[in-house]
């Protein structure tokens, strides 16, 4: 599908998935084990040099907490943006040094026509206050881009105004204009609290996260809670991250699928270097995307992963924080 962005200059990550994703990889694992210092150090740790890594198990991956505390870079560049994730009391947030803008735009901008199609054929609306409220969220930067693709007169951010939400969603729907609602979890359930809807043409997508707002609870019973009041037969979700420049989406039952130019690998709690490809543990993701900072991520959500390439998010390990949009324990 033929992507609305302009630069084609990243076809190389993008273009010919999933055929040689492995080819690929552990080429970008040979070029960061070179440019990134950082991850270099990290790797020589396990004796994992490019010499003796010839398959995407033996590849370490760095604990997403390194964002935190170093600036992750795969080589020698002024970032044009740099995107940080909301904090949480006591700790520091992580920091994604962005040496392209027009590369996570041209991820984000494919991986949502791979999942959904046009922009164009959308009104979105975005219901993310928290992350309105504080500078430097990847997620606003995307949605943000994603309305100005859209190009309906409705698309914008309606921040806390529920009332004018209200309005253009009901004539959105008489007009049969499919629409995309996305939203953090809170201002989603305060909106559906306030208003109970029949929406026909309408998909509403959480992001993940109360942002102290609410107490969390889990995703079955949000999802729950926004069926019926949006009048909805399923809530899709987004799962992204200010350390990764690509997302993971689901249709609904909490069951997400990964862009092409991702994959997703888990790792036993006990062991970090034994990796699998399907069952439990905690979720190691490698991004194409992340070109210019570390592709290899090891995260602290636990997951299931199907034969499919599928996942499911079970919760958090233990002691992590709870931050970003890695979404709600099931």
């Amino acid at each position: 599908m033929k992507s609305d962005s302009s630069n084609y200059q990243y076809d190389r990550i993008f273009a010919g998935l999933p055929r040689d994703f492995q080819s690929r990889a552990l080429a970008l694992f040979k070029n960061q084990y070179a440019g990134n210092t950082l991850y270099r150090n990290f790797a020589d740790r396990f004796h994992a040099v490019p010499t003796v890594v010839r398959e995407l198990n033996q590849v370490p991956f760095l604990p997403v907490s390194f964002f935190k505390t170093e600036a992750v870079r795969t080589g020698v560049f002024t970032p044009e943006i740099i995107f940080e994730s909301s904090r949480t009391t006591g700790q520091a947030p992580a920091r994604h040094f962005v040496k392209e803008s027009g590369l996570y735009r041209e991820s984000f901008v494919k991986g949502f026509e791979f999942f959904y199609g046009s922009p164009r054929d959308y009104c979105i609306l975005g219901l993310l206050p928290s992350y309105l409220e504080r500078n430097g969220s990847s997620l606003v930067y995307m949605v943000d881009e994603l309305i100005r693709l859209s190009g309906h007169p409705e698309s914008g951010f309606y921040l806390y105004d529920f009332e004018k939400l209200h309005t253009v969603i009901l004539k959105l729907e008489k007009n049969k204009q499919r629409t995309l609602l996305i939203g953090v979890s809170f201002a989603l359930l305060d909106f559906a609290e306030k208003y109970s809807l029949d929406l026909s043409h309408t998909t509403v997508m959480e992001t993940g996260g109360m942002k102290g707002r609410r107490l969390e609870m889990i995703r079955i019973e949000l999802h729950e809670i926004l069926k019926q009041k949006l009048g909805v037969s399923r809530i899709h979700s987004e799962y992204g991250m200010t350390e990764l420049l690509s997302q993971a989406y689901s249709n609904g039952e909490g069951i997400y699928k990964p862009a092409p130019w991702m994959k997703l690998l888990v790792r036993e709690e006990d062991d970090p270097l034994q990796l699998h490809e399907t069952g439990e543990g905690l979720l190691n993701i490698i991004d194409l995307a992340n070109r210019d900072s570390c592709a290899f991520i090891a995260t602290d959500d636990v997951a299931r992963l199907f034969d499919d390439g599928s996942f499911e998010v079970l919760g958090r390990m233990d002691n992590s924080d709870i931050r970003g949009c890695s979404l709600l324990a099931v």
